[in-house]
């Protein structure tokens, strides 16, 4: 941003007055003038001898005197002398700035010095007239003052802005095209803004307060961005208990609200859209992932009872579980292998205001009757992220059904994260295509909104890569880093063969 210039204000004084007398009476009663020194010249020269008389009216003949070499030397002299006093007269004139006068004023003194040369000398004595010398550019209309907002010659007052100039109203800001009347103003390039416009322009604005981001200590614009949304926003609203939505985490901005949902959690509109919210509206997606499963050859024979359930249910049944390792505090969803009673989601919530209310929830015993008891996932998730969530805890199930115990935390749930992956993977690009998902047809005649049904919509598409993303880029050592690991052997070696392989040695082919 260029530094602020201040605006140079010049204008040209206006003259005023009149003409007291015309033309004829100047230079009639500058040729009687005139006279009188001439008869006083002329009797002095002729030793009193003659005279000349003073004619009365200015259009009389003066005839010419005749004269001796000495009366010629002296005239001569006079007339050499009268000349320079002409030219003064004339260079005093033109040593006056340009806006201080008026051009007639000009044409009238050269009228009078021709008149006069014209009055003095005969056809016998050709007049000597010296050639005045005129200031540089005076009188060419080349050089006049052109607008350089409307390329029109400027007449009065004018801007100097820098080696350019403009009318005051052709001075505009490139932004708003309204005139710049302050005397500081920002330039960019050759265009000049007023300093509210280009701060408009240059200086970020937060996604959240919707107010320009502030500048630090050190004279440096600071603000928060989100990894993959690039939301930007003052570093303040990461402790001013701003809301945050628990499935893409964007931060809830000032002219929206989010839904709150019982168990205090919070949903943005967008991830809103596909939510899953019950037991029963979430069945044919998990019926559908079991036989994506089957599809790779990986068939779970048991009947693994799935349930939506609330936050606090959840965290009391980790609580309650004893083998697992556990994502806190993100865990989303979770693979029971202990008896215990849960309380499951029955009927999905309504929206009232800015609240999901109308929950009805029920107590369910859940009796063991293999390695695995149930899986749980929390209500309320868009479809995508659901989804994902199921396919990572039937992973769990389907390693501890076929014999897989004592794995590492890093392997266990690097394996799991994998498979999740490449679900989201085939969802994600079956919405490029615009075909029908894994789950469309089981689902279709369940799911109410148009996102739930196949015809995925743009956002939800979003959503599927940045679920992807969350993945891939986990920090932690057994999610991230064990994902990494093992998506390396998955695409070194396949599935198959990476999945003997741990059943072999309980670690990743390298």
């Amino acid at each position: 941003m260029a530094p602020p210039s201040d605006i140079n204000h010049l204008s040209h004084p206006c003259i005023y007055g009149d003409f007291v007398s015309s033309y004829s009476e100047r230079k009639s009663g500058f040729m009687k003038w005139f006279g009188k020194i001439f008869k006083i010249g002329s009797n002095r020269g002729r030793g009193g001898g003659g005279h000349l008389e003073q004619p009365e009216e200015e259009n009389m003949a003066w005839p010419a005197p005749s004269r001796s070499r000495d009366d010629r030397a002296r005239s001569r002299k006079e007339k050499e002398d009268l000349d320079h006093a002409i030219a003064l007269s004339l260079g005093e004139n033109f040593k006056r700035p340009t806006g201080y006068r008026w051009r007639t004023g000009a044409r009238i003194d050269e009228d009078y010095a021709k008149a006069l040369q014209d009055r003095m000398f005969s056809s016998a004595h050709p007049p000597y007239a010296p050639v005045p010398a005129y200031p540089h550019g005076y009188g060419i209309a080349s050089h006049s003052r052109i607008c350089g907002g409307c390329n029109q010659e400027i007449y009065g007052d004018c801007l100097g802005v820098g080696h350019s100039y403009f009318h005051p109203d052709c001075f505009r800001c490139h932004s708003c095209r309204y005139p710049i009347t302050e005397r500081e103003f920002s330039l960019s390039g050759k265009h000049p803004y007023h300093k509210s416009c280009f701060k408009e322009l240059t200086h970020p604005r937060c996604e959240v307060c919707y107010q320009f981001i502030p500048i630090n200590a050190a004279g440096l614009i600071e603000y928060r961005c989100h990894p993959y949304w690039n939301q930007k926003y003052c570093p303040s609203h990461e402790y001013d208990n701003t809301a945050r939505c628990c499935s893409c985490e964007r931060l809830e901005s000032r002219n929206e609200r989010y839904c709150r949902l019982e168990d205090g959690r919070i949903l943005c509109f967008e991830c809103m859209e596909s939510a899953i919210s019950d037991t029963g509206e979430c069945q044919p997606l998990y019926h559908a992932i079991r036989d994506y499963y089957e599809g790779m050859n990986m068939k779970i024979d048991q009947q693994i009872p799935m349930l939506l359930v609330e936050r606090q249910a959840l965290n009391d049944a980790i609580v309650g579980e004893k083998n697992g390792f556990h994502h806190l505090p993100e865990t989303r969803g979770l693979c029971l292998s202990e008896e215990q009673t849960v309380t499951s989601v029955q009927r999905r919530p309504r929206i009232g205001g800015h609240r999901l209310i109308g929950m009805r929830s029920q107590p369910q015993k859940l009796i063991r009757k293999c390695e695995v008891t149930a899986i749980l996932v929390l209500y309320g998730l868009p479809r995508l992220l659901t989804g994902a969530i199921l396919a990572h805890e039937l992973m769990h199930a389907w390693l501890r059904l076929k014999g897989y115990h004592n794995l590492s935390p890093e392997v266990e749930e690097g394996i799991c994260q994998v498979l999740s992956y490449m679900w989201l993977e085939a969802e994600v690009m079956s919405c490029s295509r615009t075909m029908p998902s894994t789950s469309s047809a089981s689902s279709s005649s369940s799911f109410p909104h148009s996102s739930k049904k196949g015809a995925k919509s743009h956002v939800e598409h979003k959503l599927g890569e940045f679920f992807m993303n969350q993945i891939a880029n986990d920090s932690s050592p057994a999610y991230g880093g064990g994902f990494r690991a093992a998506n390396e052997a998955v695409n070194k070696y396949g599935l198959r063969c990476t999945l003997e392989h741990i059943r072999l040695t309980g670690n990743f082919p390298v």
